[in-house]
């Protein structure tokens, strides 16, 4: 009996133990259920690609602050856990693991460019991890993938949009000159396609390097074919200088751009040769001149007043893009009342009726960019400012 009484000493001590564990347990679950929400994002804040991701880092941060705040999300605190990938997709590759694997965040938002996302894409697939694209070719989302969406206006609504207004200006033939990279070769693809169902003819097909400082052979043939009109398809620097060498070559037919250019950048870089450019747009660059009715244009101005008072520099639609995905992000977790992966994945795939600044968004199980060709406006840069075109 002497031996049993330490023996029962221990076993009660164990017992409580083990109690007053299972007592911690709900405590500890509260603890983590109030733990930050964390939102990871690729961005090319750096790298040919900066235009594009720097807007949206400065929006991202922004808005994050701002909503923190205010609360937070659901009575938790955002956490952006945010990597420049500098433009390159190999690193977009290796940020995306390390977001998952290690930083253990609940959704991504990125990356800036179309070879970035789609080098995070079957990561972000096989964690089962929501990925909301800031990059623009259909690609990225057709085939569906369940875990991937993306914000901006596709490469084929674009060529939609700028051929349509060709049709309607009675042109019949054009140019169309697209970069190599990822985005320039989607939209030529989708534009040679599209062409040919709307019966215009496409008598010069060129393309140019995204870092070339000279475009003058390609347009001498553009300038010397039938085309009534020319269509620029790419991103970055490169359209710019492609308006000085139109100008340079005082060419006649009217130049078109993808919504790849639309962003005050390119009036800065491309001067008095931006004039008279056309393309399509988000209503953000237009959003004063909005009627009051248009459901887009008290959030289109808020943004724009929030980025410029801020970031002091001028709104970017890249930057909208961002916005969007940010707030569609948050829409959709309080739509499933946390951030459990699959109950996330289902809540963004059923948003209907978003308004963002690029558009009215309404996602499906067929569709996970969720605009068409009217979120688009086709402007025209005049006096150094986008007008709407009607």
């Amino acid at each position: 009996m002497r031996n049993s009484t330490p023996s029962t000493s221990l076993g009660r001590r164990a017992v409580n133990a083990l109690l007053a564990g299972a007592m911690l347990l709900p405590l500890a679950a509260q603890v983590h259920a109030a733990g930050p929400i964390k939102i990871g994002a690729v961005v090319s804040a750096t790298g040919p690609a900066s235009f594009l991701g720097d807007p949206q880092q400065k929006t991202l941060e922004m808005y994050v602050r701002k909503i923190n705040a205010a609360g937070g999300v659901l009575g938790r605190k955002l956490e952006l856990v945010l990597y420049d990938d500098a433009s390159d997709a190999n690193k977009a590759n290796a940020f995306t693991r390390r977001l998952i694997m290690q930083d253990e965040v609940d959704a991504i938002l990125g990356a800036s460019t179309t070879g970035s996302t789609m080098a995070m894409v079957p990561q972000a697939e096989a964690a089962k991890m929501p990925l909301i694209s800031l990059a623009a070719a259909s690609v990225i989302v057709e085939p569906v993938k369940p875990y991937v969406f993306k914000m901006p206006h596709s490469d084929r609504m674009a060529a939609e949009k700028v051929l349509g207004e060709m049709k309607k200006r009675g042109f019949t033939q054009f140019a169309l000159l697209s970069d190599t990279g990822g985005f320039g070769k989607s939209g030529r693809t989708e534009t040679l396609k599209l062409a040919e169902s709307l019966g215009l003819k496409v008598v010069e097909d060129q393309t140019y390097g995204e870092k070339d400082t000279d475009v003058t052979p390609q347009l001498t043939r553009i300038k010397s074919s039938g085309a009534q009109a020319v269509f620029v398809f790419g991103t970055g620097q490169a359209p710019a200088i492609i308006a000085r060498n139109h100008q340079q070559l005082a060419m006649k037919q009217p130049l078109y751009t993808s919504h790849g250019q639309a962003s005050t950048e390119f009036i800065r870089i491309a001067g008095k040769s931006s004039e008279g450019i056309r393309m399509p747009s988000p209503a953000l660059l237009i959003a004063q001149a909005l009627p009051d009715a248009d459901p887009q244009k008290k959030v289109s101005v808020s943004y724009a007043k929030d980025y410029e008072s801020t970031a002091k520099m001028d709104v970017s639609t890249f930057g909208g893009y961002a916005h969007d995905a940010l707030y569609l992000l948050i829409d959709a977790i309080q739509r499933a009342g946390g951030t459990d992966k699959q109950k996330l994945r289902d809540a963004i795939e059923a948003t209907k009726d978003f308004v963002g600044v690029s558009g009215i968004y309404r996602m499906s199980a067929t569709d996970h960019m969720g605009l068409d060709v009217s979120a688009f406006r086709m402007v025209e840069i005049k006096d150094g400012k986008f007008v709407e075109v009607r």
